[in-house]
C-alpha cells in the first residue's frame, strides 16, 4: 500500500513540474508582466474581471494604462476640473443624468472607476453592476491616494 502510494506521489510531483515548467514562458506575476511591459515600452491589456474588483493605485495605475480601458471619474465637474486622470471622462454620481449615462455604456467593455477617496465610487460601481456592467476596477482609495503615491494627474 505505501509502494503504491509513493508511486502515486512521485506520478503526481512529476506531473505538476512537467505542467509548470511547460507554462512557466507564459504565466508569470502580475509584477513580472507590468516589469517586462515597462521594458518593451508598451502597455499590457487587462483582462476583463467577471465582477467588479476593488483595487489599490499600483493595480489602478496598470489598468489606466492598458488599451482599451474607459476611464471614469465619478466626482462633480467641479471637483474634476480641478484634476483628474488623463483620458478620463466625467460621470457625476450624484448628478440627476448618471443612471442615463450609465446606460449608454458597452456591458462588454473594461471599465476604471474613481471618485475622491474612494466612497461614491462604491456606488457608481452598484449601479453599473446593477446596470448589467461586470468588467470594473475601481480604485479603493481614489484620486487623492493616486496623487498622493505620485501618480500623474491633469487639468
Amino acid at each position: 500500500m505505501q509502494k503504491r502510494l509513493f508511486a502515486a506521489s512521485a506520478a503526481l510531483l512529476t506531473a505538476l513540474t512537467i505542467g509548470l515548467a511547460g507554462c512557466s514562458s507564459d504565466s508569470g506575476t502580475t509584477e513580472t508582466a507590468a516589469e517586462a511591459t515597462a521594458s518593451q515600452g508598451t502597455a499590457a491589456v487587462i483582462a476583463t474581471p467577471a465582477a467588479p474588483e476593488r483595487v489599490d493605485v499600483a493595480r489602478f495605475a496598470e489598468v489606466v494604462a492598458s488599451p482599451g480601458v474607459q476611464i471614469i471619474d465619478v466626482r462633480s465637474p467641479e471637483e474634476f476640473a480641478e484634476g483628474h486622470i488623463e483620458g478620463a471622462v466625467n460621470y457625476n454620481v450624484e448628478g440627476s443624468d448618471f443612471a442615463t449615462q450609465i446606460a449608454g455604456l458597452d456591458p462588454a467593455a473594461t471599465y476604471a472607476v474613481y471618485c475622491r477617496s474612494g466612497n461614491r465610487s462604491q456606488v457608481a460601481v452598484d449601479v453599473m453592476a446593477k446596470a448589467g456592467i461586470a468588467g470594473i476596477f475601481e480604485l479603493q482609495t481614489g484620486i487623492n491616494d493616486w496623487a498622493g503615491a505620485g501618480q500623474p494627474v491633469v487639468q
